[in-house]
């Protein structure tokens, strides 16, 4: 594997993605430009951060960073262009978002979109690069969010337990409760069920 190196430049953008194995909702990316005069301290993975220290960290890095930005790709986004390509959507449109535009992208795994600007792909970024890592935190609040609303309007299919993950408990809501218009329809445990249905 292929060691990281950090690029020889001062504005490094942090690109990451929260939301491509859920079965409903949108996948939402984060990009991130750090201000190297304020760091963050406890800055990692996203996954490896209880709730309430992700939510904390998310407000720091909103206060600290030198800009943030979120993008998306909606779930009828999904279904036209497949979860890859939207997700590479939601981050072009993360990165245009930013208030200024960095001199290099770091983004989170082993591709890129065309961002027109320098960028690097880099396997487990969100434990080596602060950029990705905070970027990963504030997709993971932002997207986690969104669920907790969506639990409000329909409680009975616990998304505030699964995040809209492909649980057991998911899918018998599914099976139970049917389709709801956030559902990603082209993902397989939902086709079976509207096909089931004979939508």
């Amino acid at each position: 594997m292929m060691l990281y190196q950090r690029p020889d430049v001062q504005l490094i953008c942090g690109v990451d993605e929260v939301g491509r194995g859920p079965l409903i909702g949108a996948v939402v990316t984060a990009a991130v430009i750090l201000d190297p005069a304020h760091p963050v301290a406890g800055l990692t993975d996203s996954k490896k951060l209880s709730e309430k220290r992700r939510t904390e960290l998310a407000q720091l890095i909103k206060q600290q960073a030198l800009c943030w930005a979120l993008g998306r790709a909606e779930p009828h986004e999904i279904d036209e262009l497949n979860i890859l390509h939207a997700t590479m959507l939601a981050m072009r449109r993360a990165v245009a978002a930013l208030q200024i535009t960095p001199e290099w992208v770091l983004v989170d795994g082993n591709r890129t979109p065309d961002f027109g600007l320098p960028a690097t792909a880099v396997v487990k970024g969100d434990l080596l690069v602060p950029e990705i890592s905070a970027a990963s935190i504030l997709a993971k609040v932002a997207r986690d969010e969104e669920m907790h609303t969506l639990h409000q309007a329909y409680p009975q299919f616990g998304f505030a337990d699964h995040k809209g993950y492909p649980t057991a408990a998911h899918l018998a809501a599914i099976a139970q409760h049917g389709v709801l218009p956030q559902h990603r329809r082209s993902f397989k445990p939902v086709r079976l069920v509207l096909e089931q249905q004979g939508l």
